[in-house]
């Protein structure tokens, strides 16, 4: 039933956005029901949603890349989900936070396993047919992999070792962002007095992502296009930004 018309209550991944390094406010949050290979779509796509994505680009091509590996994201959602407590009536969840994403996972850790085990590649299997069934249809790979391979990944990106904690009767894994308020955050420059707090934003966004458009500010900010080249327009006659190149393939510049 969980791989096909799942009916469970509390079978499903509950996804929220938050604003800051903890839960006092919500920005978004979204429930997903349905089979459970769907869900863990769902919520891998969520959080490519809500993190930060940029650009490498080499020679003539330009690559996208996100702040964090997305293979990392995407199998500790499938870790929490193929290994939790399908008796326990909690749900798996992912938070996103300023600086990391947070998938929490019902049940204790099985058969007597530690966490150092885990780093090292130590599997058991609570869920043996999910496991199998996941296997098959290629969302897993082999067992006992999946938690190096996300090691792995977030060191080759150079971001804080991902950490893994037993919470209550859950288990947390915790990935780190690699975004421009975290890394900034100890920079000797200060942020100009004299601007508006949605100049402020516009200016992160562009620290962020230099190539960015005018249009996805205003999609990530809330506000209309036209109120973006406003604050634009005030931001470039301090000096503080100028656009360099053509609309399409330009960059944004920053005097700070």
């Amino acid at each position: 039933m969980l791989l096909t018309d799942n009916i469970f209550p509390f079978a499903k991944i509950q996804c929220a956005l938050f604003k800051g390094t903890d839960r006092v406010v919500f920005v978004d949050k979204r429930d997903f029901d349905g089979p459970i290979y769907e869900q863990i779509e769902d919520a891998y796509k969520f959080v490519l949603k809500h993190i930060n994505l940029g650009a490498k680009i080499s020679g003539l091509v330009r690559t996208d890349v996100y702040e964090m590996p997305p293979e990392a994201i995407r199998e500790a959602i499938v870790n929490a989900v193929t290994h939790r407590n399908f008796l326990d009536r909690s749900c798996v969840q992912v938070a996103v936070y300023d600086d990391r994403v947070e998938i929490t996972s019902p049940g204790m850790l099985y058969g007597g396993l530690t966490i150092e085990q885990i780093k090292e590649g130590g599997s058991k299997i609570r869920n043996r047919c999910i496991a199998e069934v996941f296997s098959r249809m290629g969302i897993i790979e082999s067992w006992g992999t999946g938690i190096k391979r996300i090691f792995t990944s977030c060191r080759e990106y150079g971001l804080k070792e991902p950490e893994l904690l037993e919470i209550g009767d859950s288990i947390r894994v915790n990935l780190y962002r690699n975004s421009f308020k975290e890394i900034h955050r100890s920079s000797p420059k200060s942020s100009p007095k004299d601007i508006s707090q949605t100049q402020q934003k516009i200016l992160d966004i562009i620290l962020e992502n230099p190539e960015t458009t005018q249009t996805a500010m205003a999609e990530k900010l809330n506000i209309t296009p036209r109120a973006i080249k406003k604050n634009i327009k005030c931001l470039s006659e301090k000096g503080l930004v100028e656009h360099v190149g053509s609309a399409r393939k330009g960059y944004w510049k920053t005097n700070l």
